[in-house]
């Protein structure tokens, strides 16, 4: 997600309304001449958003990808533009700003939207997306409130395209290893997990755009505290029952003083575990473990983009990472290609979203229970 919010955006995230016209298409699938057969279909990929996550992991990982490529760009920061449009060979005709984004749906070369945002903006380019006739990849969180989530995949339903969330750690080996322990109960039935996931934000500036709850919808625990989620869910490949939770000690409230600095919190899951999870700010680690009735496993770091490791009782995991990015969107991808669901629907993210929203009203109950209908 693009960590400097150009004036540009700042003018349309104030100007801007959701008052689109609805075009419905049927979305098509380009092809595009590769080194593979003749007739293999590859898609078209418009990143919105040419931030850091963007330029250091998409871009970089779509010139690796075999079931889909970068066919455009939309940004409101003209340099921008024309330095992607010159390293990436993108023309003219495929760049787009936040005004005239709509004009995407008769962009043939466009079949899928990365939506590469601050939080806030999601629900408006991903509807906007749907009702191009374009299949959708809307980085995570999904949204800050449910309502918005579940605006999204009606529009998405609405229009006949795939929506799914940038959840690429389940197209990563590590974290793939970790579900097969818990969902498969390798060491037994799991007994407790411990998710952790802090980054230091100090420094950064009361302007980054994460300390804003306006465009975040909160601070660590809907940017990292999605990971740990998602951890506790995938390991025990199910939902959790109930959730409680409660605000660090804010230590810097010249920076903090919009969103919380840290929060911790317990899901609950059927059977009596319990998952230990904490994001913060103004901590580090990076941590995904677990203990079963014959064993444990962790993972440290777990959620990095890169130099994961990871042990069990039995020993170091002998696992080789990949680029997960190029994983993530071909398995997108080839979904789309064949036409069935894919493994990280907007379903999944909506559950996530509850989720959020549970912990912050425990949290701000003072770590009362929350049961969970997900």
């Amino acid at each position: 997600m693009e960590n400097q919010l150009p004036f540009s955006r700042r003018d349309f995230i104030r100007n801007t309304s959701l008052a689109v016209a609805a075009t419905v298409i049927t979305p098509g699938l380009s092809v595009f001449a590769t080194d593979g057969p003749p007739t293999q279909k590859i898609l078209g990929l418009a990143l919105v958003g040419l931030g850091q996550y963007s330029s250091q992991k998409l871009a970089p990982a779509l010139e690796q990808t075999k079931n889909v490529r970068l066919t455009g760009i939309v940004t409101g920061t003209p340099s921008k533009a024309k330095a992607w449009k010159k390293k990436y060979g993108i023309p003219d005709k495929n760049v787009y700003d936040y005004s005239n984004f709509d004009e995407i749906v008769n962009n043939k070369d466009i079949d899928i939207v990365y939506v590469v945002l601050p939080n806030s903006m999601h629900k408006e380019f991903v509807i906007r997306a749907a009702k191009a006739g374009k299949h959708v990849i809307c980085e995570k969180p999904m949204a800050t409130s449910v309502a918005d989530a579940q605006e999204m995949i009606k529009a998405c339903k609405d229009n006949n395209v795939q929506l799914a969330v940038g959840y690429r750690l389940h197209f990563e080996p590590f974290n793939k290893a970790v579900m097969e322990f818990g969902q498969k109960e390798k060491f037994g039935k799991v007994k407790s997990i411990k998710a952790v996931d802090n980054q230091k934000m100090a420094g950064k500036g009361v302007d980054a755009w994460r300390l804003r709850k306006n465009l975040a919808g909160g601070g660590p625990l809907m940017d990292l505290g999605v990971y740990c989620i998602q951890g506790a869910c995938y390991t025990m490949g199910m939902n959790p029952i109930a959730v409680t939770a409660r605000y660090g000690n804010v230590t810097d409230p010249t920076t903090f003083y919009d969103v919380e600095e840290s929060i911790s919190f317990q899901l609950e899951f059927e059977g009596g575990v319990i998952a230990d999870c904490l994001s913060s700010y103004s901590d580090e680690g990076n941590e995904l473990s677990g203990t079963a009735q014959n064993g444990w496993w962790k993972l440290a770091p777990a959620y990095a983009y890169d130099g994961k490791k990871g042990e069990t009782h039995q020993g170091p995991m002998q696992i080789t990472e990949t680029f997960e990015q190029v994983d993530q969107m071909d398995g997108i991808a080839r979904s789309i290609i064949d036409k069935k669901p894919n493994i990280v629907p907007g379903e999944m993210g909506l559950r996530d979203v509850k989720i959020l929203m549970a912990v912050y009203e425990s949290a701000d109950n003072g770590g009362k229970r929350i049961g969970l209908k997900l």
